[in-house]
């Protein structure tokens, strides 16, 4: 069964046995609402790991709409219920005080990669994720965390935060898990009404489209474009971004590297992301 613990000091007791009996430590930090991603994820790390610690924590510093903070599922026990069955370790649910003492001055930046896309759209999101993303590795002193490639810019701030304050720990990214018409889970698609959530397969396959017809020499701005109008037309608006950047930088896509086309659009008061990568055709 599941071991729920809630304060700081419980933890360091158990990591600190663990460290001592040699057993390596993964982390899958999470914001509750669990589903088939995230126990993906969770699976991967027992693979590689002699113990896996799930945390739990609906960050407030990284939403900057208090509107999507306060609607965001909360499902503590149903959680529970979900990770019992595979065996994690520990779910760790602290509360803001616990994660945020008083007093608590400190915030996290990573400049380059968190400004576009996401970053333009949701002004200090980022910092937040980065923030707490950094108080959780050193909270659960894990060897290695495991992050799902759907929050694409999300896996690239991480890993460029880690490089750059030489965190000792390893980043292991996990594919998306989708579902069977093909839409990225994610917890927010619970808010989504019957009809929305059905509408909502046009996202994934119009962005598969669209890569595919990059991949084939489709002049890039003009697919992009109609693609957009696709999306909206079917209900998916605004279309926030719709953009072919270099995987790791986030940057100008440039041929010979990899590079991810990635979106978010609104849709039933409900906003989607998803990505998937583009192999740009050679110069020749």
């Amino acid at each position: 069964m599941t071991r729920i613990v809630r304060s700081l000091a419980e933890l360091r007791d158990l990591t600190r046995d663990w460290r001592a009996a040699g057993a390596t430590i993964g982390v899958v930090p999470t914001m509750g609402a669990l589903h088939d991603g995230h126990l993906s994820l969770v699976r991967a790390a027992q693979a590689e790991c002699d113990r896996v610690i799930v945390t739990l924590f609906v960050n407030p510093r990284q939403f900057n709409n208090p509107e999507d903070f306060a609607k965001y599922p909360r499902t503590e026990d149903a959680d529970a219920a979900i990770l019992s069955p595979l065996g994690a370790d520990v779910l760790f649910v602290p509360d803001a005080a616990e994660v945020y003492p008083p007093g608590h001055a400190t915030t996290i930046s990573v400049s380059g990669v968190s400004e576009p896309l996401e970053g333009a759209h949701r002004p200090g999101h980022f910092d937040g994720v980065a923030t707490v993303v950094a108080l959780l590795f050193n909270m659960t002193r894990a060897d290695r965390a495991y992050f799902g490639e759907k929050d694409w810019q999300q896996l690239q701030v991480v890993r460029r935060m880690v490089a750059d304050l030489h965190l000792p720990i390893l980043i292991v990214p996990c594919p998306a898990i989708r579902a069977a018409d093909g839409l990225a889970l994610s917890s927010r698609n619970q808010r989504l009404s019957p009809d929305a959530r059905a509408r909502a397969a046009l996202l994934p396959a119009v962005l598969l489209g669209t890569a595919a017809r990059i991949e084939a020499g489709g002049t890039i701005s003009p697919t992009l474009a109609g693609a957009t109008v696709k999306l909206v037309e079917a209900g998916l608006s605004p279309v926030e971004y719709l953009e072919l950047c270099d995987a790791e930088s986030l940057g100008e896509a440039q041929p010979g590297r990899p590079a991810r086309l990635l979106v978010a659009a609104w849709l039933d008061g409900v906003r989607l992301i998803d990505n998937v990568a583009v192999t740009l055709p050679a110069q020749g």
